[in-house]
């Protein structure tokens, strides 16, 4: 279950872990990048790795995959990787990689720098399809090296019978900073608290846009995590923590924000449109409902979580990987797969059958008109476990020196 997506390559429900303005947290990359190999016509097998959910994921990718395959008359076939880090580089090392492949974002720049990916993606027929956001954040030294596959965003997730019970009413849904606070306020009794989340910039973050915010430039060249709108995002942050109307999910003895609400520690939880699954599993009588996150001093805005589908440098049939790609991103494929394991359509050609399809999710999906990703040029990795230790201590600490302290470092990392 995707509880952490900037730790886990998995599928756009599930990933390790960029707005359409996208003055986003890691937009661009200003490292030289290696070609990828040649045009050949190719032949032969094509082999698909991926990072599974669960078990509806592999049984419907594998089924995707072996449509496509009766189809073209190409065999093809999918392998579930345990670890898929250490297989795709195993791979790139070997010269025998898979064919396609996940790849998440905090992996994508390392391996399109150092040559392992083909950048395949300008060649697509559907290329203009994908939301922008999304294709920028697979995008290197000017080209779209991948598809993305699907993704997800973080929304507002409420407790209906604990909003009730509190004597709110629709016209109390936060669409501010102030209203957040006031219905957190109203929420908290003692017994559960209003906001709970989890203590990391994969959420806290998303306050960064709603106050104008972001952590690089737009350019990806400079840092701007310690910007003044930044520090007013945390600022705000704190203040729900120190007056205990909001808490870290790990300060409730719950592993995650999706924890915590489903035991009703928490009324309110910002997660991503991955908690359906994880609440009709362990807290199925939890009643909810998803809303956009209020937006905050300068506009709407949220973190979105995304991987793509890599076709290797070294593969020895391109022409056949692309065209599976451009199946399994296909509406229908995508529409498929929403179906299935519960992900987000990368191609806006989806979303009205999406949301048709899936109406509680509506909010989530609107994110993707401004969302931002976190940062994923090499080396951003550790600066944000950093800044994750550091936000932990966020309730009695002064929010201007957190942000200094990382800025240095991903100053370091942008300039490499």
């Amino acid at each position: 279950m995707a509880r952490t997506r900037t730790l886990r390559i998995v599928s756009g429900a599930a990933a390790i872990v960029s707005a359409l303005t996208l003055s986003a947290c890691g937009s661009g990359f200003s490292s030289p990048a290696t070609s990828g190999s040649a045009e050949a016509t190719g032949s032969g097998p094509i082999s698909v790795l991926i990072g599974s959910s669960g078990d509806a994921e592999t049984t419907a990718v594998k089924s995707a995959v072996a449509d496509w395959s009766k189809t073209s008359g190409t065999e093809a076939s999918v392998a579930v990787a345990s670890d898929m880090v250490q297989q795709l580089s195993q791979g790139f090392a070997s010269g025998k990689p898979a064919d396609v492949f996940y790849v998440s974002t905090d992996q994508f720049a390392g391996f399109a720098a150092n040559g392992s990916l083909e950048p395949y993606g300008d060649s697509l027929v559907n290329k203009d399809d994908f939301y922008p956001g999304l294709a920028k954040a697979f995008s290197y030294d000017g080209k779209l090296y991948c598809a993305p596959k699907d993704f997800s965003t973080l929304s507002l997730v409420i407790n209906t019978e604990k909003w009730t019970a509190a004597g709110l009413t629709d016209a109390d849904i936060p669409t501010t900073w102030d209203q957040l606070a006031a219905a957190a306020k109203k929420l908290t009794d003692g017994k559960t608290t209003g906001l709970a989340f989890s203590p990391e910039i994969a959420r806290v973050g998303a306050f960064f846009p709603q106050a104008g915010g972001s952590c690089v430039s737009e350019d990806g060249k400079t840092a701007t995590l310690n910007s003044a709108e930044n520090v007013e995002a945390l600022s705000f942050v704190k203040s729900l923590l120190t007056d205990g109307t909001a808490k870290y999910s790990s300060d409730l003895g719950a592993g995650w924000g999706g924890e915590a609400f489903g035991k009703g520690l928490s009324a309110m939880t910002i997660e991503g449109n991955w908690i359906g699954g994880a609440l009709s599993k362990d807290f199925p009588d939890v009643k909810y409902r998803t809303v956009e996150l209020p937006a905050g001093p300068k506009g709407k805005g949220t973190l979105q979580f995304t991987n793509c589908w890599g076709i290797a440098a070294d593969s020895k049939n391109k022409p056949a990987a692309r065209k599976l790609v451009e199946q399994l991103t296909s509406a229908e494929s995508q529409i498929d797969f929403a179906k299935a394991f519960g992900v987000m359509p990368s191609v806006q050609s989806a979303a009205a059958e999406f949301k048709s399809e899936f109406p509680a999710q509506a909010a989530s999906l609107a994110g993707a008109e401004y969302a931002q990703t976190l940062p994923s040029q090499p080396g951003a990795t550790d600066v944000i476990k950093d800044l994750n230790a550091k936000l932990a201590t966020l309730k009695t600490s002064d929010p201007k020196s957190i942000l200094d302290s990382v800025q240095t470092e991903m100053t370091a990392v942008l300039a490499k």
